[in-house]
């Protein structure tokens, strides 16, 4: 038997729709026809020899081999990206002036640097963390080339969605779930509520959700950082609505019903830019933030492109 060798375009098309939930959104970013997209996953399939796809519901995820291969792929495709990016980026110099949420400090962060300051050890990175109406000042004054912000609403003439991560009901970590109470009884004492100072997406979302269910609430403990919100969560102070991106340990995600708690919606995270047209540097910034956060936006359940269903 001949050794096997992977197309690298065929990985990336499976990547990219992994990672984005949507194999018709893959064949968008990737400048690809959906059908172009499922012939590439039909012939990787037959390179593998075993299905990569299955149908969960009314969507595809993928297969224990499809899972696999998925590792691999990551891997293989940030080697390859990483080596061009050595060979043609050699030269790349100068700065960018990069902002985040506080949520994103130390695990997205933390890798996009990593990864950046290897390919382009002579590039110098002044990274921010602030709240998402001052990153977008920071932006518009021209004092940072790109920042990451939650969508409240609030755009700017180059920005690009990213997709949506689901809001929890977050509390300190006691025990297991099966030994902690319910944080609300039910009855007339007002749920306690740990936040961030107005305005901030997450305090309205809980609000609103909280007013629309009839259960009373108070303000127990209000911070400008999240390092403050964390801290008094984790006191037992009160109950917060966050994200699970950037969890401390030592608090934990609820399950709503469990709790009487109302169902939230997802926040939708945003990349946005300074100019129409990045620098090379930037661009590159740019790609490995993409690569980055897409895995931490995945649902892994791909309910378009009914084409790549049929093929797979």
């Amino acid at each position: 038997m001949g050794r096997l060798h992977f197309d690298l375009d065929f990985l990336r098309s499976y990547v990219t729709g992994v990672e984005l939930g949507s194999f018709a959104q893959a064949a968008d970013r990737l400048g690809r026809s959906t059908s172009a997209v499922s012939a590439q996953l039909k012939k990787l399939e037959e390179q593998v020899g075993a299905p990569i796809l299955r149908k969960a519901g009314r969507g595809m995820v993928p297969t224990a081999v499809g899972e696999t291969l998925l590792a691999y792929a990551r891997r293989l495709l940030e080697l390859n990206d990483e080596a061009a990016s050595a060979v043609r980026g050699v030269d790349l110099e100068g700065g960018i002036r990069l902002g985040m949420p506080e949520d994103f400090g130390e695990r997205v962060l933390t890798e996009v640097l990593g990864r950046f300051a290897k390919a382009h050890p002579r590039v110098r990175i002044e990274a921010q963390m602030a709240r998402n109406a001052d990153l977008l000042d920071r932006l518009s004054a021209g004092r940072l080339d790109l920042t990451l912000a939650w969508d409240m609403g609030r755009s700017s003439p180059h920005a690009e969605g990213l997709g949506s991560v689901p809001m929890q009901w977050i509390a300190a970590a006691s025990a297991t779930a099966a030994e902690t109470p319910p944080i609300w009884s039910g009855g007339a004492e007002p749920l306690p509520l740990v936040m961030f100072e107005a305005p901030c997406l997450m305090r309205s979302a809980a609000i609103t959700a909280l007013d629309r269910a009839g259960i009373p609430w108070r303000i127990a403990f209000s911070s400008p950082s999240l390092s403050g919100v964390w801290s008094a969560v984790a006191a037992g102070l009160g109950v917060t609505v966050r994200t699970r991106i950037g969890l401390p340990a030592s608090l934990q995600t609820l399950d709503a019903q469990a709790h009487r708690l109302p169902v939230l919606s997802s926040a939708h995270l945003t990349l946005h830019r300074a100019d129409a047209t990045l620098s090379p540097t930037s661009q590159r910034l740019w790609d490995i933030m993409q690569h980055t956060l897409l895995p931490l936006l995945s649902t892994r359940r791909f309910d378009e492109l009914s084409t790549v269903g049929k093929a797979a």
